[in-house]
């Protein structure tokens, strides 16, 4: 499947089948993160594979809303960063997170991003020290988001390419349009 196929058919999924996902799929999932690109090659992310019901379900209490389906999720990769060695921590732990939601589409998997920095949390101080705690997170590591993955319980029909916002392409500058594709 090539970038733009992908690209079309992912979608959010927020409701999971109950079904396990082989290590295979989870593998190269991972291995798809671990290849991510980043600022000056510092590769700063980390991963925490969660397959665990009842961590899932701590987890999935991050924050008020927006969250509580990573519970009846087959498993959730938590993407932090060092802030040691991070020179944009945002900018590569987004890479990597969208990198594994295009892998998990590739597997034939659904996904879900569930930003947790900059996130408020009924359970500690905010959504990060609520996952920091529940996984034994250090405190110079940046949680960024969960990515919440499984077998979809329905799949939504791709993006009409017909629909895409080519107003808001500029060319040359701002204001010039650019052919529509």
């Amino acid at each position: 499947m090539g970038i733009i196929e992908l690209l079309q058919h992912r979608r959010s999924v927020r409701r999971f089948e109950h079904k396990p996902v082989k290590k295979e799929k989870i593998d190269r999932i991972l291995q798809a993160a671990l290849l991510s690109p980043s600022s000056k090659g510092t590769r700063p992310w980390e991963f925490v594979l969660v397959e665990d019901r009842r961590k899932l379900a701590e987890l999935s209490e991050c924050k008020p809303h927006g969250s509580s389906f990573l519970a009846d999720a087959a498993f959730g990769v938590v993407v932090i960063a060092d802030t040691k060695t991070a020179t944009a921590l945002v900018e590569d732990t987004s890479i990597a997170s969208l990198v594994m939601q295009l892998a998990s589409e590739e597997e034939g998997l659904g996904s879900c991003w569930i930003q947790v920095r900059g996130r408020g949390s009924d359970k500690a101080e905010s959504a990060a020290a609520h996952v920091r705690q529940v996984l034994s997170i250090p405190d110079d590591y940046e949680v960024e988001a969960v990515i919440a993955g499984g077998y979809p319980a329905e799949k939504e029909g791709p993006y009409d390419l017909n629909q895409l916002l080519w107003d808001k392409v500029h060319k040359d500058r701002f204001g010039d349009a650019y052919p529509k594709v």
